[in-house]
């Protein structure tokens, strides 16, 4: 069945979606309008009726997808006769992960990831909205959703019930949980925190392993987990740190999944709302913006009176994952060639299994959705030779959030960096 997409009205969001969301197996929304469907046993059949759809509705080209949409966070409730009996495979010598803040996107592709690592299980997870409901997508054992107090995590710490946290939560509101776990006499766990709060305070390690001290990151027991446009920023500019001569200026523009969710598991910004079309915010002086400039002046030793910055610009757009990047860089020098600064690129990043650089060509957001690794290049050097312009693409979600947290849990923890991440 199909209706017209729901929109925001004086603030409240109408009831109607909602009601179809929970009625349906799936959805496929495109210019206004949105396909329901329920009880289909057969992907064909699914395709053949999105394609009938798009046919039916004359849908314009603008508003179709670069890449296949992602699936939506993880569901509270699945009526799909294809669902089989959950198998329970829980190994008794993994490590004990506890999910705060499990409802939203980086949330699901946490948990997707955590069911399928060798040596992490969960064993809680919050979330305010979905309390008393099962946790889906997960097939170690099942879970339920609690909504944990900072009482209740301290009693866990207290009761050593976990080796690891996750804080999945918006800005400003992880602390007192923080300081709950920090708070017990002789505290191991480590936690790894996704939001802004603790970037740029000193007794945290900020986990970007491929650009700072990987060894740092293994005794630490507290790690800030980047942003994801300051980490595809940081893995563009640096390795270009001693060549610069002055301020980058960079543009991004990511999915709408990188505005987050609202009530109800719903985007904060939806595609019906851009329109089809691409949306500045943030013009000056960007959460990631000072992130970026902050951590790479770590990189600046040979010049440490001089602070870095750089400039950046960010949009959204009506794809649903994925970050592409341009920086334009001003160079300090005219002897070096193209050829020169791709072999910098593949010099600092050749070893990394979750890095890639391309020589041939401008990478796309096709090579990285639903990834877990950063692509660079699109190299090109001015007439002059005196501005670089490189590009960057990564999955939001995925090496710019759950993929990246993942290599920190594992370092922090003692394992493989790369346990648990499809390679």
């Amino acid at each position: 069945w199909t209706t017209n997409s729901s929109h925001l009205q004086d603030g409240e969001e109408i009831t109607n979606k909602s009601w179809n969301f929970d009625k349906s197996d799936g959805s496929f929304t495109r210019a206004g309008k949105s396909l329901f469907y329920y009880g289909i046993q057969d992907v064909e059949e699914v395709e053949q009726s999105i394609k009938s759809f798009i046919e039916d509705s004359r849908i314009p080209r603008a508003y179709l997808p670069i890449t296949h949409r992602k699936l939506s966070p993880i569901p509270t409730t699945i009526n799909s006769p294809l669902i089989q009996r959950r198998s329970y495979s829980t190994t008794t010598s993994a490590k004990k992960i506890g999910l705060i803040g499990a409802r939203g996107y980086t949330g699901s592709q946490l948990v997707s990831l955590l069911n399928n690592h060798p040596n992490l299980e969960l064993s809680h997870v919050s979330s305010r909205e979905l309390d008393g409901q099962v946790l889906k997508g997960y097939s170690k054992s099942e879970i339920s959703y609690r909504n944990l107090s900072v009482k209740d995590v301290k009693e866990i710490e207290e009761k050593k019930e976990v080796d690891g946290w996750i804080m999945a939560l918006p800005n400003g509101v992880c602390k007192p949980f923080v300081d709950a776990i920090s708070s017990v006499p002789n505290s191991q766990s480590v936690i790894v925190d996704l939001s802004a709060d603790y970037r740029f305070e000193n007794g945290w390690t900020y986990g970007l392993p491929e650009l700072y001290d990987r060894e740092t990151i293994r005794r630490s027991k507290r790690i800030s987990n980047p942003g994801c446009y300051a980490t595809n920023m940081q893995l563009l500019l640096g390795p270009l740190m001693e060549y610069m001569s002055g301020s980058p200026t960079v543009f991004g523009i990511s999915g709408y999944s990188g505005a987050g969710t609202s009530k109800g598991n719903q985007p904060k910004i939806s595609p019906e709302q851009l329109n089809g079309f691409v949306r500045p915010y943030s013009l000056t002086d960007h959460i990631h913006e000072r992130e970026a400039s902050h951590h790479l002046n770590r990189l600046t030793s040979s010049q440490p009176n001089q602070e870095f910055e750089v400039g950046f610009i960010p949009s959204i757009a009506p794809w649903f994952s994925g970050i592409i990047m341009s920086a334009s860089i001003p160079l300090n020098t005219t002897s070096l060639s193209a050829k020169n600064f791709h072999e910098i690129f593949e010099s600092k990043y050749h070893n990394e299994k979750l890095l890639q650089w391309n020589r041939n060509g401008v990478p796309d957001l096709g090579q990285i959705v639903d990834k877990h690794i950063w692509i660079g290049g699109g190299l090109q050097l001015n007439s002059k030779a005196n501005r670089l312009v490189v590009v960057g693409v990564l999955d939001n979600l995925l090496k710019g959030a759950a993929t990246q947290c993942l290599q920190n849990l594992n370092l922090s923890l003692g394992l493989d960096e790369f346990d648990g991440i499809p390679i």
